[in-house]
């Protein structure tokens, strides 16, 4: 492992070596506990027999493989994931987990190994299904005008509709910023909860990552969903997916940074994403 500190002079090193080497030495990993979600296709669920099964699942695996560790993938409600990370009930997060400015204050992340756009879920037969800029993706960070643009162009057709998002979610908070007091905001527990709902009728539209609307509309119960309306990128919905874990945790930070930048440099990130999205979505700053 990396070290700490450098060793300056005889006198510090026989110091280190009188302490056992413990302050020399950064934490060594032998086993990473790996919490995911287990309910947001593609990116992790749970298949028959109760399998964890999914992109980040793929990943992960790869990801320690690279890491010369064991790794342990733990299922683990979204609502309290993060504090059972800072609790120590397992030491990383690979659950579609944005960066944003808030959760960076409480946690690391690596750098992102996917980023897929956010937009609306709609039934065909639906007037929300004519929403402006369908097939284009805009970023809130460097296209703000034109994104905010396509917002406003929203509004006339979203006013009075009841929207399903994930709460406590890069979602959830774009819809309370940009979209609170022009539609109706249904927070579920999971995803699938609010895919259920729009199909049998009870909402008007969610909103989520397009790669978890792709891989709801692939499922033959939901072969009249469309994806509708412009992609949207950056401010509150995120930097991309990245492994999240604790601030005291620097060394388990460079072991993920450097697997994942290796796995997006030989492709592995490509072949994951288009095996579960269908497209690649491997981040450009970590090719």
């Amino acid at each position: 492992m990396r070290r700490i500190f450098k060793a300056l002079g005889l006198g510090l090193v026989g110091l280190s070596l009188a302490a056992g080497g413990a302050l020399a030495q950064g934490k060594k990993w032998e086993t990473v506990r790996i919490a995911t979600e287990g309910a947001y296709a593609p990116y992790n669920f749970t298949g028959p027999g109760g399998k964890l099964e999914g992109f980040e699942i793929d990943l992960a695996n790869d990801l320690c493989r690279r890491m010369k560790v064991k790794c342990e993938i733990i299922a683990q409600d979204w609502d309290g994931i993060v504090p059972a990370l800072n609790a120590g009930k397992y030491d990383a997060i690979m659950a579609g987990m944005n960066i944003t400015e808030k959760r960076l204050e409480v946690m690391n992340f690596s750098v992102p190994y996917a980023a897929t756009p956010h937009g609306w879920g709609v039934m065909k037969g639906s007037p929300l299904a004519k929403l402006e800029g369908a097939g284009k993706v805009f970023s809130l960070d460097t296209e703000a005008d034109a994104a905010k643009k396509v917002i406003e162009d929203w509004k006339p057709l979203l006013k009075g509709k009841t929207v399903g998002v994930q709460g406590s979610t890069t979602n959830s908070a774009f819809l309370d910023k940009y979209l609170n007091g022009t539609i109706e905001i249904r927070e579920y527990k999971t995803t699938e909860q609010h895919d259920l709902d729009l199909a049998a009728g009870r909402i008007d539209a969610i909103f989520a990552g397009h790669g978890a609307i792709v891989a709801t509309i692939e499922k033959p119960e939901f072969k009249d969903m469309i994806i509708a309306g412009a992609g949207l990128r950056g401010d509150v919905l995120g930097r991309g997916v990245a492994t999240a874990m604790r601030k005291q945790d620097p060394e388990l930070k460079a072991m993920f940074d450097e697997a994942i930048k290796a796995a997006a440099a030989d492709g592995t990130i490509a072949t994951l994403s288009k095996k579960w999205f269908k497209i690649d979505a491997t981040p450009p700053q970590s090719s």
